[in-house]
């Protein structure tokens, strides 16, 4: 009888922990890694299925700490895009999360461009009163890889004040740091404030520091999408730095980045500031994304007040309302990130339209879409949203790649894609997104590693894996060890690489071999095998 389901041979190990590759083999047995040994040491015969690696790399699977595939893993548990990166668990959370539906956060779910797919499911979904059901009900209903979650800010104060522009009542912040704590003991890693979102950014520092001391409380982290990442970043990262110190909290920051050409000589001092917090004992990391552009709403160039309420369409439709908002965005006061006088109309490309009459605006310069629609592009921003009644998907090009190396090189720095995850069968019908939902890994390992040598082989393994799993207290993933859960992936070094771009998103990357996920195989040759092992992971796993 053989001791061992799988035995994957003729490789180069990258254990994740930083150190150097040997060639070895690793032996799956149910789900957890059996046996690591040098070559040939593992009898051929005492497995089931051999696996040859042909001299390709066997490491740790991808840990994706900032991954928005809520909506996306209800349309298509598979994640594929995800998955054919070597992405063995996705970790959800910033500023939204499905649950808890309790107080005023009645409405539950928010309107998804997935539409009817995502809509047929918001019965169940009425019911998840707890943070961990939803998480839950993925691993009900079959997902390849593994979910886990911070607890959304965004949710956090709509279950407390719903979208209202305003500080906290003390009773309000007694119920909200009851749902802190009941999602924690749920299993969050911590709490996801994106403050430069509505109603995250109604939140001032004591707010978030007393949400953040009871993530403490249960060793957790606070994540957080900085108020400012263009010119007042500085006080955005003193901001964090504050809450981390007060709430004694570890501290994420969400895609580092100097957004916007004035502010990328920032960023070597940005990296000063996060090493002198670290200096003086704060424990402070962050992540980011291997692309010179973002990705968020159009409505993120107008002003948060605008929303307050959930009013936006109100407000945009109100001539009022309407004329105090343009001199907002046109004279911006420096209190909030105003995208386009940042970027220019030639920076921002609005990629998500879903109305029929709105397709041909669809990967165009807003500069070009103002020209044709004779508009000022305040003007051509305002009717757009108001036609579509949604954010409307937008890549914004706003950093330099010398930032992006400089970046890749600091040891506290992590990989995550900021993005969820396609098939591009179903994919391409909803229209263009960013390429990190498909390249964001293999690009770090394609462009960045062998053909830049920013970093080496195994420290861009480590910061996509065991760094990972440290920052979120996952004690058996991330590393290839004996004992630890088997999300193992076999990729080609010399062929890893991104194939989607701005122009042609969905497509799948390539160079990545084969893939386990609790020890089952979710991609065999390049192709996922549909298998769906994922569970829900929680920090004390």
């Amino acid at each position: 009888m053989a001791r061992f389901d799988t035995l994957i041979h003729n490789g180069r190990i990258i254990d994740g922990s930083g150190n150097p590759w040997f060639e070895g083999e690793v032996a799956l047995l149910g789900d957890t890694i059996a046996a690591i040994e040098p070559a040939g040491r593992i009898p051929r015969t005492s497995a089931a299925r051999l696996v040859d690696a042909g001299g390709a790399v066997i490491c740790p699977g991808f840990i994706d700490i900032q991954s928005h595939s809520i909506y996306p893993l209800m349309v298509d548990g598979r994640c594929v895009s995800k998955i054919t990166q070597g992405i063995t668990t996705e970790i959800m959370g910033e500023a939204f999360t499905p649950a808890p539906i309790v107080g005023r956060n009645a409405g539950g779910l928010r309107p998804s461009v997935f539409g009817e797919p995502v809509a047929r499911g918001e019965e169940r979904a009425s019911r998840w009163t707890r943070f961990a059901h939803w998480l839950e009900a993925f691993e009900e209903a079959g997902v390849s890889p593994n979910v886990g979650s911070y607890l959304g800010g965004g949710t956090l104060r709509r279950c407390g004040l719903d979208m209202d522009m305003r500080g906290a009542r003390d009773d309000e912040r007694r119920f909200m740091r009851r749902v802190m704590a009941e999602a924690m003991e749920d299993g969050a890693f911590g709490v996801s404030y994106a403050l430069i979102y509505p109603p995250d950014c109604y939140a001032d520092v004591d707010e978030i520091s007393e949400m953040c001391e009871i993530v403490g409380q249960y060793d957790g982290t606070y994540i957080t999408h900085l108020r400012s990442e263009a010119g007042e970043i500085f006080d955005a990262l003193d901001e964090a730095f504050e809450i981390g110190l007060r709430a004694n909290v570890p501290v994420e920051i969400y895609h580092l980045k100097a957004a916007g050409r004035e502010n990328w000589d920032k960023m070597p001092r940005v990296i000063e500031r996060i090493d002198a917090a670290r200096a003086d004992g704060l424990d402070v990391t962050a992540d980011m994304y291997p692309y010179d552009a973002s990705g968020t709403g159009l409505t993120s160039v107008l002003p948060p007040w605008a929303m307050a309420g959930g009013k936006l369409y109100d407000n945009l439709a109100d001539p009022t309302m309407r004329k105090k908002i343009r001199a907002a965005v046109t004279d911006p006061d420096g209190r909030w990130e105003a995208m386009v006088s940042q970027h220019g109309e030639n920076g921002v490309l609005p990629i998500g339209f879903k109305k029929p009459e709105n397709q041909k605006y669809v990967g165009r310069r807003l500069s070009e879409i103002c020209a044709e629609r004779d508009q000022h592009w305040f003007d051509a921003v305002c009717d757009l949203i108001l036609s579509e009644r949604q954010s409307i998907s937008t890549i914004y090009f706003s950093m330099t790649e010398d930032n992006l190396r400089l970046q890749l090189q600091q040891p506290w720095i992590k990989v995550s894609t900021d993005a969820g995850g396609y098939d591009p069968s179903w994919g391409r019908p909803f229209g263009p997104i960013h390429p990190r939902g498909y390249g964001t890994f293999p690009r770090v390992l394609g462009r960045f590693v062998r053909e830049q040598g920013v970093i080496s082989l195994e420290d861009a393994v480590r910061k996509m894996t065991s760094a990972v799993a440290d920052r979120l207290g996952l004690r058996r993933r991330g590393l290839l060890r004996e004992g630890m859960f088997a999300d193992v992936v076999v990729f080609d070094p010399d062929t890893v690489s991104d194939r989607a771009t701005f122009q042609d998103s969905h497509q799948l990357s390539t160079g990545i071999n084969q893939v386990w996920v609790n020890g089952s195989a979710v991609v065999t040759d390049g192709e996922h095998t549909g298998a769906t092992p994922g569970r829900f992971v929680r920090p004390w796993d």
